[in-house]
């Protein structure tokens, strides 16, 4: 074995010692309600272990001594970590126990939260599980505001966009839609106008005086990526080929930043941004602007 075959061995050997050996776990998911906000907390959380894979076990509506039984056997079949909300104490205490029992971790999440609000307003909690999904305004708000995005996606009922909260203009592919459907879920109205490279934008949007219209955009080498991967195998017509080349793309991008710049609106690089961090850089432009 020569000298280079040898020190080529030893790199790869190091090589793959640093690299990390993928970890799988069990995470029970125990919840009174839908479980949504524990199945976020384990999202948020695991995306810091590199290496770790949760397999999920995901127990919803937990609200009786044999459901929790149930669950509890399903726990001891397959040890891990459990997360749970729980409101009622006979069920908590139950869950407590036996997962001593067992020597597996048990945290209620939303505990350190409910102990700060209570020191800090002076009140009691309301003990009712599930108590964020009730049928109040607020769902109704989501509702509307879902109904409202669905029919204004990808320039519909233009005429129609002064009731929006926000409207979201950009070239294709830029994340338009999915983030609409994110702040409507979060009870904003959204609507979205693309930016044709063919066709001036429609006179509307320079009327509008209740919404905030945002701008999304992102570097044309992502953009020309992503758009020639959406084609894929389809037979490339000029209007194809057009629709995925560099340099009009730049172009398209550019036009986007003077309208955007000459009509003060505001513009959000989204090359680097999931649909939540885009969603959240509009909220909190949409705050800011309703606190003026």
């Amino acid at each position: 074995m020569s000298d280079l075959e040898s020190t080529e061995q030893h790199v790869d050997s190091v090589t793959r010692r640093r690299e990390p050996i993928a970890t799988y776990f069990h995470v029970h998911l125990v919840s009174d309600s839908t479980g949504e906000t524990l199945n976020a907390m384990l999202k948020a959380t695991a995306s810091q272990f590199a290496a770790a894979n949760p397999l999920e076990h995901i127990y919803a509506l937990v609200r009786s001594r044999s459901q929790m039984e149930k669950t509890l056997a399903e726990i001891e079949a397959s040890p891990g970590i459990v997360l749970y909300t729980v409101i009622n104490p006979e069920l908590r205490r139950l869950l407590e126990i036996r997962c001593s029992e067992l020597q597996t971790p048990a945290v209620s999440v939303l505990d350190p939260l409910m102990n700060a609000f209570t020191d800090y307003l002076g009140l009691e909690q309301s003990h009712r599980p599930g108590a964020q999904h009730k049928l109040d305004e607020d769902y109704f708000k989501r509702i509307a505001a879902l109904d409202y995005t669905l029919s204004h996606d990808d320039g519909q009922m233009i005429w129609d966009l002064e009731p929006a909260d926000v409207v979201l203009i950009g070239v294709s592919r830029t994340s338009k839609t999915p983030t609409c459907m994110y702040l409507a879920n979060r009870g904003v109205k959204a609507a979205n106008v693309p930016l044709v490279p063919t066709s001036d934008p429609p006179p509307e949007l320079f009327k509008l005086r209740k919404p905030i219209v945002v701008c999304l955009v992102a570097s044309p080498e992502r953009l020309a990526q992503i758009r020639k991967s959406r084609l894929g195998g389809l037979n490339a017509s000029n209007a194809a080929e057009e629709y995925s080349d560099l340099d009009l793309i730049r172009a398209e991008v550019l036009r986007a930043k003077r309208l955007c710049a000459k009509n003060r609106w505001p513009v959000i690089d989204v090359t680097r941004k999931s649909v939540e961090e885009t969603a959240a850089a509009i909220l909190t432009k949409l705050s800011a602007r309703q606190n003026q």
